[in-house]
């Protein structure tokens, strides 16, 4: 545990952290903390930036979880087929599992893409709470799949990976380990349906 303080991941966190209290610390001295207001930037944000973050989030992170499940399933998959050639067409199913977190995804990303539409501002106007509301709502349930579906890539590899050793060394335990495997990639599911719950009121944007 000692040494993650001394790690370079630690070591760039301290260094941000340093540079956002110079910056804060800054802003206060020389009479500009106000312009330290977390709720002025919320609101002069435009809602498509949150909406389009959210798009961005659920196929982004529902990808890397796909290819990082891929990267840890695979690489024991082949490891233990050199000696098992039996195991190979049978546990491509975990591979298939983790594909799967990706077609998720891409499905939320089209649905959450289908909300936007082009709505201008006329010079002086603001947006109205309705769009903020999309906006948010757009950037919080793509952060949600995304993220669930980060953790279910990583999931399914690890437990898919274990699948593939366990039925090298004996054939028995294939199903057993791959009703795990089915678990872990329900959650994948969770975060698809948290996704349509919290975006199921969400308008399309307008200026009125």
């Amino acid at each position: 545990m000692s040494s993650y303080y001394a790690s370079k991941t630690a070591f760039l966190f301290y260094l941000a952290g340093i540079f956002a209290l110079i910056v804060f610390l800054d802003l206060v001295f020389t009479g500009n903390g106000v312009q330290f207001d977390v709720g002025r930037f919320l609101t002069d944000t435009s809602p498509y930036m949150w909406a389009l973050l959210g798009v961005g989030f659920t196929i982004g992170l529902s990808v890397v979880g796909a290819a990082w499940g891929i990267f840890i399933t695979g690489t024991s998959l082949i490891g233990a087929a050199v000696k098992a050639p039996r195991i190979r067409t049978k546990n491509l199913i975990s591979i298939i599992f983790c594909e799967v977190v990706a077609i998720y995804g891409l499905i939320m990303a089209i649905v959450f893409s289908s909300k936007l539409n082009d709505a201008e501002l006329a010079d002086g106007e603001v947006w109205p709470k309705s769009a903020y509301f999309s906006g948010y709502a757009l950037f919080w349930s793509g952060l949600t799949v995304g993220v669930a579906n980060l953790c279910c890539g990583v999931a399914v590899g690890i437990t898919g990976s274990t699948c593939a050793i366990a039925d090298a060394a004996d054939p028995q335990l294939f199903v057993k380990v791959l009703v795990i495997e089915i678990f872990g990639s329900i959650i994948g599911l969770f975060g698809l349906i948290i996704g349509l719950l919290m975006t199921s009121k969400v308008r399309e944007f307008d200026t009125k």
